[in-house]
């Protein structure tokens, strides 16, 4: 009797742990596609997690499919708590619905509770879904860093949206870059605010980047030790997009693990423990003297309203955009108007 109820209780946890398996691997599917670097076109079905939110059918923000009922974006896209959008999952292109595009509404959104609009800082967002989505070749889900995951500097890492494009409009099809994690002191050196839910990517030349438009959407990185990719960070903002010595500034999803699993219930996305190759540390990291000036304000990577330095979607062809202090530069243009008068009537 014994030994029956042994070889019932291994049958029952090799059942569990095969549907584990199977749960874990179902999420962030590697496309089999090549992939294109320097910022061009996506293939359709490459990135089926990728999500569009749209307000009176215009892109605003990016996000990701992490479950069929919950997508994960940025807390700034939505400040002001309005449901009135839709969100598109298996989307290619912005110029109509494509034959591969699933729409739903918003049940409701749910901001961190600690987003700070003035730092970034916990800036992430989950929203649910009016109706529960079904998976397919072009909309699925990605997996997420889970909380003891350990991304080292220098470990690239991929992002996607319809960013700003050179004639000042979102991209028409979905783009894609690849861009390296940059260690959190090098980051400080260009952000002095910078708090541990951040990450940053991007090349110290600059050139490549998210921006206007992108803010929400997914940084994952292809864990090839899982067959999988794995999302460790939500895009957020940025010092304009693709500028020599300001990287890009991502929402670290590994910190927010409870948080997610917390507000998703019963059933909660998949985690995944990642740890990227290498070892190496930028904590002695001395920030350069010659960093280069810019008058370029803080943006998020929100809708959009200015393009690059060079006039190009990705910088050297390669950027894709992000931006959401758009408050913060209507109050300085009303504190620059009033200043004018004052000085006027003196």
């Amino acid at each position: 009797m014994a030994g029956s109820q042994f070889l019932s209780y291994l049958a029952v946890a090799i059942l569990l742990s095969s549907r584990a398996s199977h749960a874990q691997q179902s999420c962030g599917k590697i496309p089999t596609s090549g992939r294109i670097i320097n910022g061009e076109d996506a293939e359709p079905g490459e990135w089926p997690w990728q999500v569009s939110f749209t307000s009176d059918g215009d892109h605003f923000c990016g996000g990701s499919l992490i479950n069929e009922n919950w997508v994960l974006s940025a807390a700034h896209c939505f400040p002001g708590g309005n449901n009135n959008y839709t969100v598109i999952l298996g989307r290619h292109r912005l110029d109509g619905m494509g034959v591969n595009e699933a729409a739903r509404g918003v049940e409701k959104i749910v901001n961190h509770p600690y987003y700070d609009r003035n730092t970034f800082d916990n800036d992430i967002s989950l929203v649910r879904l009016s109706m529960p989505v079904q998976m397919n070749n072009y909309i699925s889900t990605i997996c997420l860093a889970s909380k003891d995951s350990v991304i080292h500097p220098g470990t690239y890492t991929w992002v996607t949206g319809w960013g700003t494009t050179s004639n000042g409009t979102a991209a028409d099809v979905l783009q894609e870059v690849r861009v390296p994690i940059v260690g959190q002191r090098e980051c400080e050196c260009s952000y002095p605010g910078l708090t541990m839910n951040m990450i940053c990517a991007g090349f110290r030349e600059g050139g490549k980047d998210s921006c206007q438009g992108d803010s929400g959407g997914p940084q994952v990185f292809n864990d090839r030790s899982e067959n999988a990719m794995v999302q460790v960070g939500v895009v957020s903002f940025g010092q304009g997009c693709a500028l020599p010595g300001f990287p890009g500034v991502y929402t670290s999803v590994q910190r927010y693990e409870w948080w997610i699993r917390n507000v998703t219930g019963s059933s909660p996305p998949s985690f995944v423990n990642v740890t990227t190759p290498g070892n190496f540390s930028d904590g002695f990291f001395v920030c350069p003297t010659d960093r280069p000036m810019t008058t370029e304000y803080l943006y998020t990577h929100y809708p959009p309203h200015f393009t690059t330095d060079d006039d190009s979607i990705f910088g050297t062809g390669a950027n894709i955009i992000h931006f959401s202090y758009f408050s913060h530069f209507t109050s300085f243009f009303a504190l620059f108007v009033s200043l004018y008068v004052l000085v006027g009537h003196s």
